[in-house]
């Protein structure tokens, strides 16, 4: 005993030596939650110290339990909150508090909106280093009245763009198969926070009920005929992921197996129990993935039955969406973050629009509809095929596709004879290629829509828009995942004179 407490003693000096924190690892004490990270944690603050705290929200005082210390903050698990906010939820979903699916349900909605309108307007200021003009918080404290406009170096940074029903949103659903721990059976469901042991699911309350039934039917089915799940730890088994696409417009239904290995036991039994179970599928394909990853998709997708694509509508545009297609999972916020970038665009129907990172042709054939002529670029070919597909499909003719290297294509164009008087863009979360903004100030159009699904890469990039002779004018956060921490934005830019 008295060598255990001894050992303790040396550990805990040895973590005291490492940190600032004014107390030790384990012990318990109270802090005032001031913000949310951009992960959705509360961040506490206790004698000038900084401890993120899971399931807090802002305004609150909670007793908590320290369990892990760096030098400059630390992590502390919720015990009891002594002070509640206003805006605390009981969140409806049964197992919001393991899975991972979702970080704010907990969080009354108007109050997410106005926090994720703070938390673009921070990190405009502390990323873009855009000051602000009178208000704004670098805490990201959700502050009455935050759900106004702020001016930031003259950006106006308009409310959240939010929804009237904000459940069962998303039209695909991509969920990991396993075994349950004690019966060994077909389970399937989302990752618990921060872990790769499957949470089972039945119904999700953000996904579409479609979805939840094609999710339900296909772990029944694959219990019936003794699938093997894949187990991640001994590269066995057989299916992976199941994911399920749901046209919302047309009602059709896409399902997905992804497998470890070409070979689906008994495929007949499956194609023949899933048109049973569900008749509106359309298409039931098969994704092969044998490598050792987080990545779902692998390099080989094939058609079991039915058609290669299913069909949907946005705004009345239609799409043919494949397996891999990237398209949009909440359809109603969709078209508002595409119809505010067609209003930011400032189209007369005349100017020539490019559209980097332009995927399938979504907001390229959003934006064909008042422009003169859009010109899309992305690097993926299947992609571009997808894209002139979709334009086909909805007889637009003046709006055409190359796939390659944005930074690499339009540079070509403008050779060509190709001058852009808007330039759309579009990127994944790590932002625009550094190549791609110095393109686009060397072709310098008259305006610049930037189409965000990551604030802290916005922030990067409208600094280096704005150093290279820009101005940003606004800012529309769009609330594309309710209860969740992300916010998609739509910023526009205009040429300094």
């Amino acid at each position: 005993m008295t060598r255990k407490t001894s050992k303790g003693a040396r550990n805990t000096k040895a973590v005291k030596s490492e940190t600032n924190a004014p107390f030790l690892k384990n012990e318990e004490l109270t802090v005032d939650i001031i913000g949310l990270t951009h992960d959705g944690e509360g961040v506490g603050r206790a004698n000038g110290f900084t401890l993120f705290v899971q399931g807090a929200l802002p305004g609150e005082s909670a007793r908590v339990r320290v369990m892990k210390l760096k030098k400059q903050y630390g992590y502390a698990k919720l015990l009891e909150l002594t002070k509640k906010s206003e805006d605390r939820l009981n969140p409806p979903c049964d197992i919001f508090k393991e899975c991972g699916g979702c970080q704010l349900q907990h969080f009354d909605y108007e109050a997410q909106l106005a926090w994720k309108r703070q938390h673009v307007v921070d990190n405009l200021k502390r990323i873009g280093k855009l000051q602000v003009e009178g208000e704004g918080s670098d805490s990201g404290q959700v502050e009455a009245g935050t759900a106004g406009k702020a001016n930031i170096a003259g950006i106006t940074v308009l409310p959240t763009v939010g929804m009237s029903d904000p459940w069962r949103y998303r039209n695909k659903a991509a969920v990991p198969v396993g075994a349950s721990q004690d019966s060994k059976e077909l389970i399937a469901g989302f990752f618990a926070r921060g872990s790769h042991r499957i949470i089972d699911m039945d119904d999700c309350l953000i996904q579409h009920d479609d979805n939840d039934e094609v999710i339900r039917a296909v772990k029944r089915i694959g219990r019936e005929l003794r699938i093997p799940p894949y187990n991640e730890e001994t590269g066995q088994g057989v299916l992976r992921h199941v994911m399920a696409r749901t046209g919302v417009v047309t009602g059709e239904m896409m399902i997905v197996l992804i497998t470890n290995g070409k070979r689906l036991p008994r495929q007949p039994e499956w194609i023949e129990h899933i048109r049973k179970a569900l008749p509106n599928v359309k298409s039931i394909i098969q994704n092969v993935n044998e490598r050792d990853t987080n990545v779902i998709f692998g390099d080989e997708t094939r058609v079991l039955w039915g058609s290669e694509v299913i069909y949907d509508e946005l705004d009345g545009i239609r799409f043919a969406i494949s397996a891999r297609s990237f398209y949009q999972v909440n359809p109603e916020q969709t078209v508002a973050l595409y119809r505010t970038a067609v209003e930011y665009a400032g189209l007369t129907g005349v100017e020539k629009v490019i559209d980097a990172y332009c995927g399938i042709g979504t907001i390229s054939l959003f934006l064909a509809r008042q422009a003169g002529h859009v010109y899309g670029v992305e690097i993926v070919p299947e992609a571009i095929e997808d894209a002139k597909r979709n334009a086909k499909l909805n007889g637009i003719e003046n709006a055409s596709f190359e796939a390659g290297p944005a930074e690499v294509v339009i540079p070509r164009w403008r050779k060509e004879g190709i001058e852009a008087d808007v330039i759309v863009v579009d990127p994944p979360r790590k932002g625009c290629d550094p190549a791609l903004l110095e393109t686009i100030l060397e072709i310098r159009p008259e305006r610049v829509v930037y189409v965000s699904c990551n604030p802290s890469t916005l922030a990067r990039d409208l600094r280096t828009l704005e150093d290279g002779g820009y101005r940003t004018e606004k800012v529309t956060p769009v609330d594309m995942f309710p209860w969740t921490v992300h916010v998609e934005s739509v910023a526009l830019l205009t040429r300094n004179s």
